[in-house]
C-alpha cells in the first residue's frame, strides 16, 4: 500500500512540474541576485571541538557582515545524522550548502542530491569523495603531516620511535594528514604504533595509555588534531615520561599548552579564515564567477618561543 501511495505522489509531482524533473524555483541558484537574499546552510561535523567552533564562527561572522542568513546544524560526529541534517537544510530552501563532512564517503549521497536540484556545495576542511563540489576550502593537510614528521626528524634524528594517533576513519583530513606524515616517516622514522582516536580528546587519552603499555620507549607522538594531542599529553604526563607530542589545528588550548611548555608543537590552521573564504566562495558561485576548485588557507608550525 505504501509503495502504491509513493508511486502516485511521484506521478502527481511530475504532473505538477509540467512533466519535467526541473528543480523547484527556490532550489535554483540565483547567479546575479542581491547577496543579502542568499540563505546559506552550514553543516559542521561537530561543535564539540574548538577548531570547528572557530570555523563556524568565521562563516557566521562573514555572512552577517554581508547581510546573509546562515542556518547552522551540528552533526555531532555522526555521519547518518549529518546526511539527515543536510536533507533538512535543502528542505528549508537554502541557496548554497557549506559542508564540513564527518565522513567524506558517507556525505557523498546528499552532495549528489544537492547537485541534482541545482544547489551548489562547498566543502570545508574535508572533501566529499563523490558528487560535484564547487570548491574545497582547506589547509594543505598533506603538507601539514609532512611538516610534523620533518620536525620530529630534525629534533630526534633518523629512526626515532614514534606513534601516530589517527582521526576519524573515512575523513579526508585523516587520510591526507596520515599520507603526508608517512611520506616522510616511512623513510626517516620508525612508526611503532598507530590507532584511530577519532579527533577526540578523551579517546586520545585512552588510546595513548594503551599504546604506551606496548611501546614504553616511544620518543614522539603525532596526533591528527590538537584534541587528540592534548589527550595523549595527559596520558604521557600520568606515566611520568617525557615524550614529544605534535598536534594539528592550532586551537586555543593547544597554543596555551605550548606556551606553558607542555605540548611540543602544533601545525596551526586558520579555521576562521577557512570559514570566511568559504562564504566568499559561496557568493562568487552564486554570482557566476569562476572559483578555484581548491582554496588553500596557510599553515604554520607553532612551537614555544
Amino acid at each position: 500500500m505504501k509503495k502504491t501511495t509513493l508511486f502516485l505522489v511521484s506521478l502527481m509531482l511530475i504532473f505538477i512540474t509540467g512533466c519535467s524533473m526541473e528543480p523547484p524555483e527556490w532550489a535554483k541558484p540565483k547567479l546575479n541576485g542581491d547577496v543579502k537574499e542568499l540563505k546559506i546552510g552550514l553543516s559542521i561535523s561537530t561543535l564539540n571541538n574548538p577548531f570547528f567552533v572557530s570555523l563556524k564562527d568565521g562563516v557566521v561572522a562573514e555572512a552577517r557582515k554581508q547581510g546573509m542568513e546562515v542556518v547552522v546544524v551540528d552533526a555531532q560526529n555522526d555521519a547518518a545524522k549529518q546526511s539527515n541534517d543536510v536533507d533538512d537544510l535543502i528542505q528549508q530552501g537554502v541557496h548554497v550548502l557549506l559542508i564540513n563532512p564527518t565522513d567524506s564517503a558517507a556525505i557523498s549521497n546528499v552532495v549528489q542530491t544537492a547537485n541534482s536540484i541545482g544547489i551548489p556545495v562547498i566543502t570545508l576542511d574535508r572533501s566529499a569523495d563523490q558528487g560535484e563540489v564547487a570548491a574545497l576550502v582547506a589547509s594543505d593537510n598533506v603538507k601539514g603531516g609532512q611538516m610534523a614528521a620533518e620536525y620530529m626528524v630534525k629534533e630526534l634524528g633518523k629512526n626515532a620511535k614514534v606513534i601516530e594517533l589517527e582521526g576519524v576513519p573515512g575523513a579526508s583530513a585523516t587520510r591526507e594528514r596520515g599520507q603526508g606524515f608517512h611520506n616522510v616517516a616511512d623513510q626517516e622514522l620508525n612508526v611503532v604504533g598507530k590507532q584511530a582516536a577519532d579527533f577526540d580528546r578523551t579517546k586520545g587519552l585512552n588510546v595513548m595509555e594503551n599504546l604506551l603499555q606496548g611501546n614504553p620507549d616511544v620518543q614522539a607522538v603525532f596526533a591528527h588534531n590538537d584534541e587528540m594531542a592534548l589527550g595523549a599529553l595527559e596520558a604521557i604526563q600520568s606515566s611520568g615520561k617525557d615524550i614529544m607530542v605534535i598536534g594539528f589545528d592550532g586551537n586555543e588550548d593547544a597554543l596555551k599548552s605550548i606556551e606553558a611548555g607542555k605540548l611540543t608543537a602544533t601545525i596551526a590552521q586558520q579555521p576562521e579564515l577557512i570559514g570566511q573564504l568559504a562564504v566568499q566562495a559561496a557568493v562568487d558561485v552564486q554570482q557566476g564567477k569562476e572559483v578555484q576548485k581548491t582554496i588553500p588557507a596557510p599553515l604554520k608550525l607553532v612551537v614555544k618561543e
